[in-house]
């Protein structure tokens, strides 16, 4: 795996008939790091990565991979390249678990070539990280949510992409799994360079695995840049509308937000 590819956003609007969910968005992906994109519902954090995997073609700007708009390249370049795992993945009826993560190698696969060692050495790494080497013969749609969703990051990570976009890649995932599939993105962030982009609803989560933190609202790039100097007070009341006290997380170090709802008072913060 290398770090050396770039991913660009340059002033790209995007949207869905006469709906602007994007408008005018910059946004460079720092290669070889983990970036957490967060904000409200709504505030376009799906529809940008979208546009980054070329899913979704910008009605202005343009998205750039390697120095090239990305809706240019062939699709199997850009899939050898970048993969993504969207919000919702739907599996075809009845699928097989391994059937499904074996999908994940369709972007190495040549007309008429056969089924190499190599794919099947990703495969069975990306089912023993996710711990879901024991669900290769159920049915995808018998699984639970939180299974579902670890098999979905197998077929991502059985990809072996350098580029990993993942929107919301902790949804329906108890405490102990998020922390395992974060730790999981972390470790292959730092052993083989992968760079990562995910969306998160979790502040504090984001704030912690992050590298570099970028906010959205309303369609539009309100920050970026490290967690600490991102994840404010100010920002968060601007984002969600909500009153916070941000502290040091005393696990990490990292920003913690203490949400203020309206039967609290905000009180000092003390040190034992």
């Amino acid at each position: 795996m290398t770090d050396s590819h770039t991913l660009v956003a340059e002033r790209v609007s995007l949207g869905y008939g006469d709906r602007t969910v994007v408008d005018g968005l910059d946004l460079t992906v720092p290669p070889g790091r983990i970036t957490a994109v967060v904000g409200a519902n709504a505030c376009g954090k799906s529809t940008l990565l979208r546009a980054l995997s070329r899913l979704l073609a910008p009605s202005q700007g343009q998205v750039v991979l390697d120095g090239k708009a990305v809706h240019t390249q062939p699709t199997k370049a850009v899939a050898r390249t970048m993969g993504l795992l969207p919000q919702s993945p739907l599996a075809p009826e009845g699928i097989a678990v391994a059937d499904l993560v074996a999908r994940g190698r369709s972007p190495h696969q040549r007309m008429l070539s056969r089924w190499a060692v190599a794919d099947e050495q990703a495969v069975q790494e990306a089912l023993e990280l996710t711990g879901t080497s024991d669900l290769v013969d159920r049915a995808v749609d018998e699984l639970s949510g939180g299974q579902r969703q670890r098999v979905w990051i197998a077929m991502a990570l059985a990809q072996q992409t350098d580029i990993l976009l993942l929107d919301e890649p902790t949804t329906y995932l108890d405490i102990c799994h998020q922390i395992e599939v974060l730790d999981l993105l972390t470790d292959l962030n730092r052993t083989r360079g992968t760079t990562i982009v995910m969306v998160l609803h979790d502040l504090n989560l984001a704030a912690r695995y992050a590298d570099h933190l970028v906010a959205m609202c309303g369609g539009r790039l309100l920050a970026g840049g490290r967690p600490e100097d991102v994840l404010t007070a100010a920002t968060v009341e601007k984002v969600f509308g909500l009153r916070s006290q941000v502290v040091a997380d005393p696990v990490s170090g990292k920003p913690m937000v203490l949400p203020i709802g309206r039967h609290h008072a905000l009180q000092p913060v003390t040190h034992a």
